[in-house]
């Protein structure tokens, strides 16, 4: 194995990975980037035009029309759309955006205090990702995880058609802990590219477990997401189950996971390369855990037990456990802290301060208002399902969750439809599609394969990530919307 398969790029933040290694044809990816900052342009322009029709015209609203959006609706719409154009377009934190937003519109157009705008900013979600991403940044910095991931292969003695699967149940431990998606998938990634060189597993077959695993423990109750999804719920009026959410989670993601090696045997893609014909580790190599990475292990086993079985909120829990680890490591603490996915806490405060600000005004209700009287509530939730899957592929699945699930409320109050299911449908449609290039954890699976494999498995990635993008909707719904299975 080379440098390059074995060493993972430094990490700053796990929701902020430097995906800069990433080397394929970039005139062609800024030309499909451009292609669809047109078709969202286009697209909100014909939505616009729709909804907005006789506000702008100056001509008065139907008198049996009591959804007709007014000008103080309109105008922080179109802004929220020019937010994610920009963020699609450039590296520009939608979060920072989120909060210069609200204040403009807030105080200069409603007229709102400061403690107004502020007034549903998402403190306890802050404190979640702060605590978790803080003690996760140590049991990374100490090797504990390192220690898991050795062990796990260990286990498949040789089977090494079994490796995906392994790195799928680490990247769903990981995550269902507490990590970040993106940083899941950067910490296994690669050990697990190599691991598939050696074997001569397909790479791709490889990277898209380890990223189905990372989304399948996405929306444990211990998780930044899961949190994220249930807290939202919860404040606009309809309760979701987080154990039923993070049960649905890995189970669409585990039958996507079954899905892709069917189509990778029918297509003769099992294997690639010619290496070994097995995987045997380093015996030299202990991978028994000692010292701190021992006493990382009792804390994460204390913060389950106290999170699952006692209920405590999860981020001061994490942030306590992370304190007792750091207590151990004086001289370190400026690499702890700078663990914290501070990018992540911007965007996730930004976007549900300036989304509750639109629920302020009413957008939310009126959207959803407006898409109820275009059929059935059932068909309703696919087409948000489609909407927010295609719109995760290149932009922020947490900032598209913090705006789309406020539209499942009305939605839910005028049908039969399950709170949970429902909403369960649009979040993991939001995140199984970031297996996408244009996301973070897809360019991390191309950033780690040998640089003269880059291109190919970028083109196959992006057809991979073109049918995750047309049948997961698709199957999220069916399997949660009308089943009423949740």
């Amino acid at each position: 194995m080379t440098k390059t398969l074995t060493e993972a790029a430094p990490q700053a933040e796990p929701g902020d990975i430097d995906v800069q290694t990433v080397d394929p044809r970039r005139a062609n990816q800024r030309k499909r980037r451009n292609l669809l900052i047109a078709v969202a342009v286009l697209a909100v322009a014909v939505v616009a035009a729709l909804l907005a029709g006789p506000a702008l015209l100056g001509s008065p609203p139907a008198p049996d029309s009591q959804n007709a959006m007014t000008a103080d609706q309109i105008i922080p719409l179109v802004v929220l759309v020019i937010m994610f154009i920009v963020a699609t377009k450039w590296p520009v934190n939608i979060g920072v955006m989120g909060l210069v937003a609200a204040f403009g519109v807030g105080y200069f157009m409603l007229g709102m205090s400061d403690k107004e705008i502020l007034a549903d900013f998402p403190a306890s979600i802050v404190l979640t990702i702060i605590g978790v991403t803080y003690f996760f940044s140590m049991a990374q910095h100490n090797g504990t995880i390192n220690v898991i991931v050795q062990n796990c292969v260990r286990m498949v003695r040789g089977r090494t058609m079994l490796l995906p699967w392994v790195f799928f149940l680490v990247a769903a431990a990981l995550t269902s802990l507490g990590t970040f998606s993106p940083a899941a998938v950067a910490l296994l990634a690669p050990a697990a590219i190599g691991f598939a060189y050696e074997s001569r597993i397909h790479p791709l077959l490889m990277g898209a477990f380890i990223i189905n695993g990372a989304h399948a423990g996405g929306f444990s109750p211990l998780s930044v997401s899961g949190v994220l999804v249930h807290d939202i719920a919860m404040e606009n009026g309809f309760p979701v189950s987080a154990n039923a959410l993070f049960a649905a989670s890995f189970a669409i993601n585990l039958v996507l996971s079954i899905l892709t090696v069917i189509a990778f045997a029918l297509m003769g893609k099992l294997r690639a390369g010619d290496g070994v014909s097995h995987t045997e580790l380093d015996d030299s190599r202990s991978t028994r855990p000692r010292g701190q990475q021992i006493y990382t292990l009792v804390l994460i086993g204390a913060m389950l037990v106290c999170a699952l079985g006692f209920g405590l909120p999860i981020g001061f829990v994490a942030l306590t456990a992370g304190l007792l680890l750091a207590l151990l490591n004086i001289k370190e603490q400026h690499k702890f802290v700078a663990g914290i996915s501070w990018s992540t806490v911007l965007l996730v405060s930004g976007m549900i301060t300036y989304v509750s600000l639109l629920t302020h005004v009413g957008v939310i209700d009126t959207l959803a208002h407006k898409a109820l009287a275009l059929g059935a509530p059932i068909l309703i939730a696919l087409v948000l399902c489609y909407v927010i899957g295609v719109g995760s592929a290149f932009a922020s699945s947490t900032a598209l969750l913090a705006a789309f699930i406020p539209l499942a409320g009305p939605l839910l109050a005028v049908s039969s439809l399950s709170a949970s299911g429902t909403v369960a449908a649009i979040a993991i449609a939001a995140t199984v599609v970031d297996v996408s290039p244009f996301s973070t954890a897809g360019a991390l699976v191309v950033a780690n394969v040998k640089e003269t494999d880059r291109q190919l498995v970028y083109k196959q990635l992006m057809i991979y990530a073109g049918a995750v993008v047309l049948l997961a909707p698709a199957l999220s719904w069916a399997l949660l919307v009308p089943t009423g299975i949740m």
